[in-house]
């Protein structure tokens, strides 16, 4: 065994787990907004073009959710690899987790080509489907056919990047992103305004950063640092074991991808009642649920290695103790969050326009949408537990239920009871997140308690 093997289960299987979730988080954390940066940026720059910014900004927010969804590829090819691949380290069956890498390499790659191709002969279809109106539609189209040619490089640097940090390499995770978005900074500002370029530049501008992104990856899970290495004889798919790790990525993919799908019930809806203001607002809640949800998923990257090596070493309290304090730090951001929102929101909102028109509708719209943000880290907690114990079902119907079953229909049902029907339309968030929460959380502990008196007798039978 190697040194880094030692030291990676050293610390895994017997650090201390606050200092440890913390080690693990904060780099995720920092990789987590970085990236979202790569497109943030582009809104934030694209918002305060003068003459055309509020159109632009909404030209743009049209194309997030197909943006999204072609991010989501990334957990459904690899992210989902990647937990799997913690459990067979914390198991000591490192060729099977170095099989699993070199599997989703080839899932993520053959995802890429594909999706190029789908969105680049669509693209103008699809933006109008999703909420694209007369006034923003040669916006968005302009964006989207110059970011799809990145959509390679989006799938490697997000998918594998995840083998990095299921290893324990959360720093060279960290770096993996903010290589690219501290390019993505620079190059924006001097290809939107500096060449005159525009949407156009910010769309280049994102794809030679995702580029940069994903060579470094890739350099490192071929070099000699990493523990798991990208081998050419592990890239024939071996399919029964390329599904089970698809299965465990179905459910943040899910959660990603109907997140753009939700973008577009609600860019829809919104614009049928309100208008492209409406839209616009939308633009920028999005964003700010975006960028602010990133610390509670940094946090449940970081929990994942930790809870999945334990579980597959069989270590139950520090799976306890892990899923406690994941659970508690989630909590105490998201009411933090909350408070934010409805006491402080221009500190969000004037990030994004300095339209005075569409930063007063926006004040008052995102108090509604985000009126039960402070129990939305119980949801996370939950659910992405169940990920890093590699039960897919439940994460995966928890994933469902939230946005497909509850959300998506009451997008369209609440406005039959209100009167002010784009009122209603954002109302639809805080309502599916209550009945969302009290579920996962029902279900989690029953589960998770079932789950940890199955291991202790288990460990029982070992020791007789």
């Amino acid at each position: 065994m190697s040194q880094e093997e030692v030291e990676s289960k050293s610390n895994l299987g017997e650090a201390p787990i606050g200092g440890l979730l913390f080690k693990l988080a904060i780099p995720a954390i920092t990789a987590q907004v970085v990236n979202v940066l790569y497109n943030m940026v582009d809104r934030m720059y694209i918002g305060h073009i003068p003459d055309i910014g509020a159109d632009a900004l909404t030209g743009l927010g049209v194309c997030f959710p197909l943006i999204t969804i072609i991010n989501a590829f990334a957990a459904l090819m690899a992210m989902g690899g990647a937990t799997k691949s913690s459990i067979m380290l914390g198991r000591g069956e490192k060729e099977t987790a170095e099989k699993i890498l070199g599997n989703c390499v080839t899932g993520t790659i053959a995802a890429g080509i594909l999706l190029t191709v789908i969105v680049f002969i669509f693209s103008r279809d699809l933006l109008m489907l999703f909420g694209a109106s007369e006034n923003t539609i040669g916006y968005a189209d302009e964006y989207m056919k110059i970011y799809v040619y990145g959509t390679l490089f989006v799938l490697i640097s997000l998918g594998l990047n995840a083998f990095i940090t299921a290893q324990g390499f959360a720093k060279t995770s960290m770096m993996s992103v903010i290589i690219g978005a501290v390019a993505n900074i620079i190059l924006d500002p001097i290809f939107i305004f500096g060449l005159d370029m525009n949407v156009a530049g910010a769309a280049l501008a994102t794809v030679i950063s995702q580029a940069i992104s994903a060579a470094w990856v890739v350099r490192f899970l071929v070099g000699k640092r990493t523990l798991l290495k990208i081998r050419r004889k592990n890239l024939k798919t071996d399919w029964p074991l390329y599904l089970s790790c698809m299965a465990l990525g179905m459910s943040p993919f899910i959660m990603q991808a109907t997140e753009g799908a939700l973008m577009v019930c609600f860019n829809s809806s919104l614009l049928k009642y309100g208008g492209d203001i409406a839209v616009g607002a939308m633009t920028i809640l999005s964003s700010v649920m975006q960028f602010s949800m990133l610390p509670l998923q940094g946090l449940t990257q970081g929990a994942q290695p930790i809870v999945g090596f334990n579980y597959g070493a069989g270590k139950i309290e520090r799976v306890k103790k892990t899923f406690l304090l994941l659970l508690c730090v989630c909590v105490t951001y998201s009411t933090l969050l909350w408070a934010v929102c409805m006491f402080f929101p221009r500190v969000f909102i004037m990030i994004f326009t300095s339209n005075a028109e569409l930063a007063s509708y926006t004040e008052w719209a995102i108090r509604i949408y985000m009126a039960t943000a402070l129990i939305f880290g119980v949801q996370v907690a939950c659910q992405q537990t169940f990920v890093a114990l590699g039960n897919a079902k439940t994460s995966l119907f928890l994933a469902v239920l939230r946005k497909i079953i509850l959300l998506i229909p009451l997008i369209y049902i609440l406005p039959n009871f209100f009167e002010d029907k784009t009122m209603a339309v954002f109302l639809a968030e805080p309502v599916a997140d209550i009945l969302a929460v009290t579920a996962t959380s029902t279900m989690f502990f029953v589960q998770f308690r079932r789950l940890m008196k199955n291991m202790e007798r288990s460990r029982t039978k070992q020791e007789l």
